[in-house]
């Protein structure tokens, strides 16, 4: 049982790698769109974790916590002017009229999820401090530059 969880768990994992890659064209809402559904993913595995939903995984969590840091890496060019608009897009209006809040909300993200790269959570308790961390930023942002669903 533990070897199927944690196959499904790598193939997740590795499926979210493969959406980073090719996501959906050159459109940046379209993008920022795939990307954002590429990173709630791998909170997702991490949250199964540390909500106990799953067991832990060193190695899983460590890829769910890289695809984060790389897709923070460059989620800021996705927000050219211009591209305020678009369908599905749920970008709000304050990323341009904040540009420099926005652009330090993903300067911590992306140095919160580097930290957790470069010193990989080891343990369940590890994992809840790391993920903690990356996941009030995850809120904070999407409270003020995110339009509520």
């Amino acid at each position: 049982m533990k070897k199927a969880l944690l196959g499904t768990t790598f193939a997740i994992v590795a499926a979210l790698g493969a959406v980073t890659l090719n996501a959906a064209g050159h459109d940046p809402v379209e993008q920022r769109i795939a990307l954002m559904k590429a990173n709630g993913a791998a909170a997702g595995v991490l949250g199964k974790m540390v909500q106990g939903e799953n067991p832990f995984d060193a190695a899983a969590a460590l890829a769910a916590i890289t695809e984060m840091r790389d897709i923070a890496a460059g989620f800021g060019d996705l927000f050219p002017e211009g591209s305020e608009t678009g369908p599905n897009s749920t970008a709000n209006s304050t990323i341009w009229s904040d540009r420099a809040g926005f652009d330090a909300a993903l300067a911590k993200y992306l140095a919160d999820t580097q930290a957790a790269v470069d010193t990989p959570p080891q343990s369940l308790e590890e994992l809840g401090a790391s993920f903690g961390a990356i996941a009030s930023n995850c809120r904070a942002c999407h409270q003020t530059y995110r339009i509520p669903r």
